[in-house]
């Protein structure tokens, strides 16, 4: 299967993504990545959550 139609950004190939990886790694090392993610992750869902109470309230307004 070719990359391009698995990745949204064409031009990142195998190669690329595990250099990115391997760089992460010898920055972070291995027990600080999950932190992050779990970071990431709780940003993720308060940035969602803000959105739909946003989506909630401008619904209200327009009835």
């Amino acid at each position: 299967m070719n990359m391009l139609y698995i990745l949204p950004m064409g031009w990142m190939g195998t190669t690329e993504i595990v250099l990115i990886v391997i760089i992460v790694l010898l920055m972070f090392g291995g027990k600080k990545i999950p932190e992050l993610m779990r970071g990431l992750g709780g940003g993720i869902k308060e940035f969602k959550k803000a959105v739909n109470e946003n989506d909630e309230t401008s619904g209200e307004a327009k009835e």
